[in-house]
């Protein structure tokens, strides 16, 4: 594939993640990034989003747990320095207010038939449709309290429950844009997330695995569609202090 088809995800004298990754991120594809908690599903869309921006492509970030406070210090921690990025508009980062806990959004005036439908408001929310590239980090929040994908789960009716954003996801990408979604898949029923699964043009899952007293981290390539040279079939990586995403010569299958 052209060069000019894929979106870069730079940083070569950082990390290889995208020589690993083939180049870079296709044009106009869906990207999901699965993995339990702690697996490394923040800290990779960091690592996208920064590297995306070093580029020049223009980033929006959502964040169901991060703060912009938050978010700058996390990326201070992981050496990515993205005030520049942020003052010169190149990266437009948001923090979803979302009651992961409580699985509402809601006011005090709010009552149980009158919860927010989230997934109207993240696509009526036109300023962050505007990028290159979107990342929302971490999908899965905003299936849990969406009261009407809810509703509709109930009535094993997942498929129409995903159907309308997967279209709107499909509008989007057929211009060239890209959008990256981070799940955890232990937190949605499986029947939920299958439709997303199925339209993903690049799927990568996140997976922890214990050796001795020691933590391994793979993205394992699930799918990768139009991609630019080779993609292995599991990258090895970790996440460091300091350093962020860093490439593993070793892996674990």
């Amino acid at each position: 594939m052209s060069q000019d088809n894929l979106y870069s995800l730079g940083l070569e004298d950082h990390d290889r993640l995208n020589h690993e990754l083939g180049g870079g991120i296709p044009r106009g594809s869906i990207v999901l990034i699965e993995g339990d908690y702690g697996a490394g599903k923040s800290a990779m869309s960091q690592r996208f989003s920064y590297g995306l921006c070093e580029t020049g492509h223009s980033v929006t970030l959502l964040s169901t747990e991060l703060t912009v406070s938050g978010f700058i210090d996390q990326m201070h921690s992981l050496s990515y320095s993205v005030e520049e990025h942020l003052l010169d508009e190149r990266l437009l980062f948001l923090h979803a207010d979302v009651d992961t806990g409580g699985g509402r959004l809601t006011t005090a005036e709010d009552d149980e038939g009158n919860r927010k439908e989230l997934l109207n408001r993240l696509m009526n929310a036109e300023a962050m449709w505007q990028a290159d590239v979107i990342v929302i980090d971490t999908f899965d929040a905003i299936l849990r309290n969406d009261p009407k994908f809810e509703a509709l789960i109930r009535q094993n009716e997942e498929r129409q429950a995903a159907l309308e954003i997967i279209s709107f996801f499909r509008d989007l990408v057929s211009a060239g844009q890209v959008i990256v979604l981070t799940v955890d898949p232990s937190t949605v029923d499986e029947e939920a997330i299958g439709p997303f699964r199925a339209i993903a043009d690049v799927f990568m899952e996140l997976q922890m695995v214990e050796v001795g007293n020691d933590v391994r981290r793979n993205i394992s390539v699930k799918r990768f569609a139009g991609m630019g040279e080779q993609v292995g079939d599991t990258i090895g990586f970790s996440v460091r202090a300091d350093a962020g995403i860093v490439i593993e010569s070793r892996s674990v299958a």
